[in-house]
């Protein structure tokens, strides 16, 4: 007898999804989160055909202060060249077809597992963001954790940017700032092909059990390729070390004071924020992008409380699109519940 699958589709499952009428009954969403990131994360297609190439200065020229009848040497600056890869995040929904047509509601039943595949890929993308780290995992991509892992400028110069907010436990979690731009941090995808998440209906097919026998399905295709490009450093900033059992009292770490902090070590920030700007021109600084501030709603309701306190001046609540939004002088504070709990002391 052939050994069902734990990805396979059984007739118990199709009664866990009807109601007492039949229909395809209302799932109630429980693995749901929220992922601000994907909203807010600007998509640039690759300009390689599996990733993205970044050319950074590394060094200025030198010039040298001259005596008369002396000469002066030559100078040139020094660059070198970054490549991010993209991940291929796929999978395939396979129906038997005998239990999506059961009772007729063939359609209704199939999108209620296609909604689950769509919110699954999702979170897993949002994670990768974060923690996504190819040393470990060579088939995706590098998120940002793994590029500011220590606050020790001695051996990462990306060290400058990761603020440590004190806790010693495994139970912290970070607060993210970037800036989304072409020229500064974005989501990329490989030249010539398709950005997003794809879904693609395959209709019916003939598929096989795990015995190799023939059966009829319906199949549905996932596929999602897509990259992290970190194309200038400066401009993305970690909060680590936030314990989260210890939010209130005397041992709780100074929010606002770190994201202060964490702003002026931004080249250049919205003006409501910092008064520190790169040498730039004005024209190139308004063209670096949108400064976004991420945390998990853990940290979310804590900075939601303080802006409701009459005492604070910098985080407030104000409405976008008709959504209350907090901002930290003037910037949108997001929630992303990709970013964990139980992350180990950054050191």
């Amino acid at each position: 007898m052939a050994v069902l699958t734990s990805t396979a589709l059984t007739y118990a499952d199709w009664a866990k999804r009807m109601d007492d009428g039949y229909r395809v009954a209302m799932i109630i969403e429980l693995l749901s989160q929220t992922n601000e990131i994907l909203d807010d994360m600007l998509v640039v297609e690759g300009n390689l055909p599996t990733g993205h190439k970044t050319t950074v200065r590394t060094g200025l020229p030198q010039a040298t202060w001259r005596l008369l009848n002396q000469g002066v040497p030559n100078a040139k600056s020094t660059t070198a060249q970054i490549v991010d890869t993209c991940g291929n995040l796929e999978t395939y929904a396979v129906i038997d077809k005998d239990i999506a047509d059961l009772n007729g509601n063939t359609a209704e039943f199939r999108l209620s597992e296609v909604k689950a595949f769509l919110e699954g890929m999702s979170q897993q993308v949002a994670s990768t963001i974060i923690y996504g780290n190819q040393a470990i995992n060579p088939e995706r991509f590098t998120g940002l954790a793994p590029r500011y892992s220590t606050v020790n400028t001695s051996t990462s110069q990306t060290a400058a940017n990761v603020l440590d907010a004190g806790g010693t436990s495994s139970t912290n979690t970070s607060i993210w700032i970037g800036v989304w731009g072409s020229d500064t941090m974005h989501a990329t995808f490989p030249k010539g092909k398709i950005t997003g998440l794809q879904h693609r209906d395959m209709g019916e097919w003939p598929v096989t059990d795990s015995s190799g026998n023939t059966y009829q399905a319906y199949r549905d295709h996932f596929k999602w390729e897509i990259g992290l490009v970190l194309r200038d450093w400066r401009y993305v900033a970690r909060i680590a070390n936030v314990d989260v059992t210890q939010l209130t009292g005397v041992s709780a770490a100074n929010l606002i004071n770190l994201i202060v902090r964490a702003l002026y070590r931004l080249p250049t920030a919205p003006v409501s924020a910092t008064s520190i700007q790169t040498s730039d021109t004005p024209e190139v600084r308004a063209n670096m992008g949108r400064t976004v501030i991420y945390c998990n709603r853990v940290i979310r309701t804590y900075l939601d409380l303080q802006a409701m306190n009459k005492t604070n001046v910098l985080l407030r609540i104000e409405e976008f699109n008709g959504h209350p939004v907090t901002t930290f002088r003037g910037i949108p504070v997001r929630t992303c519940d990709a970013i964990l709990n139980n992350e180990a002391r950054v050191v």
